[in-house]
């Protein structure tokens, strides 16, 4: 049992309690005590891809953390929050709400590098306490602002996916706008509901402020879902209903992706019995013909280790125990 379980987490849970699930669902199958940890902080009030890392895998659990992530989100105009979501106590509030067009003008201006203020509810250290600790005791929390990506912002049409919990289709009956064929352009909304391609680090709640602001107005997001974590998205994802199911029907197995998952985007170095035995060493591998980069190194089909090739010498990065 080295390897992932992709959680569609639900909403409510937090991302330990996602692990506690799934080290539930070994025990009630008899696998035996693995390590467990997540790949990546979900806050309770979001649902989506949640990778649980499982046995060796762990040792990939922070490469997780440093990947891209695509969200969908409602930001809900005309109201402020101080946790920047529905959770907390409204702030502020504005009787501005946006046209469509103009929401789809400011989006490039939040696109590509940005520099971002996290919300003061956030699990980011102040003087060695978290934000949130000091929000919540009702401390001015001030932090700086930071860059991130922002790869790609889109609009969620009215006429396209609407997959979302608890969402269904506007039909031309209910929204005379869709009869235009415009979906609204120039009509001004309450709330927008927007696809995020985003780089480690950002915050989509404050990316929905950020948002609203450049809307002359304020906001606060009421739905968020994240829809890919790296390489994980939801088509392989799965309920906390079918892994425990699966828990006590002895068949995580099948729900388990394998080690190398989580390097979807690194080629393979194929070794020989010798090679494999001197890295599991900790030893450098000499003379071997392939270009610099990291690599997933291979005996077999067994994985040996996260290696970097540099000048033609194979170094260690993460080594496997299997």
């Amino acid at each position: 049992m080295h390897g992932w379980i992709i959680l569609d987490k639900p909403l409510g849970l937090g991302s330990t309690q996602g692990v506690s699930a799934v080290k539930r669902a070994l025990r009630d199958g008899g696998y035996g005590k693995f390590k467990v940890g997540h790949g990546g902080t979900l806050d309770p009030l979001a649902t989506g891809v949640l990778p649980i890392a499982i046995g060796e895998a762990t040792k990939l659990a922070g490469r997780m953390l440093d990947s891209d992530k695509v969200y969908e989100f409602t930001v809900r105009f005309g109201v402020q929050t101080d946790t920047l979501d529905l959770e907390g106590k409204e702030i502020a509030s504005s009787e501005v709400r946006p046209t469509l067009a103009a929401i789809e003008a400011v989006l490039p201006r939040l696109t590509g590098l940005i520099e971002q203020v996290p919300p003061a509810y956030s699990a980011l250290k102040v003087d060695g306490q978290r934000a949130y600790d000091l929000a919540r005791a009702g401390e001015e929390v001030v932090l700086a602002s930071r860059s991130v990506v922002i790869h790609a912002l889109t609009v969620r049409h009215p006429s396209e996916g609407w997959d979302l919990p608890g969402e269904s289709a506007p039909t031309p009956a209910r929204d005379p706008s869709l009869r235009r064929g415009d979906h609204g352009a120039g009509r001004t909304l309450e709330e927008i509901t927007l696809t995020a391609h985003v780089s480690k680090g950002t915050y989509i709640r404050s990316l929905a402020r950020d948002i609203a602001i450049a809307l002359n107005t304020v906001g606060h997001v009421t739905m968020l879902r994240r829809s890919k974590a790296g390489p994980f998205t939801l088509g392989s994802a799965i309920s906390l209903d079918i892994l425990a199911e699966s828990g006590k029907a002895r068949a995580l197995e099948d729900k388990l992706l394998p080690l190398r998952a989580a390097l979807d985007d690194i080629p393979a170095l194929p070794l020989a019995p010798d090679q494999a035995g001197l890295l599991r060493q900790g030893r450098v591998l000499i003379g071997i013909a392939a270009d610099d980069g990291q690599y997933f190194a291979l005996l077999d089909e067994s994985p040996v280790a996260l290696v970097e090739v540099q000048n033609h010498e194979v170094r260690v990065v993460r080594g496997f125990n299997l």
